[in-house]
């Protein structure tokens, strides 16, 4: 009788022990993804949501809080602003391209959007009105670009036209518009000294 008491106190022991490192495995599988779903921005969260939860949410600080995180813009007054657009930009940035045979200096829209970003996160971008030519062989559009410091906001705006027939990645609509995008930037003096400095 004891012999098969020590068996099964052994059996569910041997059970015990191996759901246990089961869910220690699931558990740690569990924890993994979430850390890798909350580095890569899903909604995911090992967190209980707030309204799931009676106690007050509070923020409890993490071990990557320290990290740089450039935040200008609205904590800055617009003047300080203008005079970091106003930089010249690094040449690696800066592409070239052939038009009705002249080189063109620009820097791409994307790496624009990046610096505006980073200089002005508060900044807003619209697009005014987008226009057919009556032959139908070109589209201009007019793009408005405003940045809001901590005395002022000012907006600039521009147009970009692009052949409907033109080559390349995407649709002419898209085209005039990054086009303009960079241009109302550059009125702000993003990039401006790309299309004065054959002549200083």
């Amino acid at each position: 009788m004891a012999a098969a008491a020590a068996a099964a106190a052994l059996e569910n022991s041997s059970l015990r022990n191996s759901l246990l490192s089961r869910t220690t495995s699931l558990s740690f599988s569990l924890k993994y993804l979430l850390q890798s779903s909350s580095s890569s921005h899903c909604l995911f969260s090992s967190k209980p949501h707030p309204a799931f939860t009676s106690q007050p949410e509070t923020y409890t600080k993490e071990e990557n809080d320290d990290d740089p995180v450039p935040t200008s813009g609205i904590s800055r007054p617009l003047s300080e602003i203008l005079k970091e657009l106003n930089k010249k930009v690094p040449d690696s940035v800066i592409r070239h391209r052939i038009d009705d045979g002249f080189t063109i200096k620009y820097v791409p829209w994307h790496i624009v959007n990046r610096i505006m970003n980073l200089h002005a996160p508060e900044w807003s971008g619209e697009v005014r009105n987008i226009t057919y030519s009556a032959d139908g062989k070109s589209v201009s559009v007019v793009y408005r670009v405003t940045i809001y410091g901590t005395d002022a906001e000012i907006y600039r705006e521009s147009t970009g036209t692009a052949a409907m027939d033109e080559p390349g990645y995407g649709d002419p609509v898209q085209k005039a518009e990054a086009m303009a995008f960079r241009r109302a930037c550059a009125r702000f003096g993003l990039g401006l000294h790309l299309y004065h400095e054959d002549i200083l």
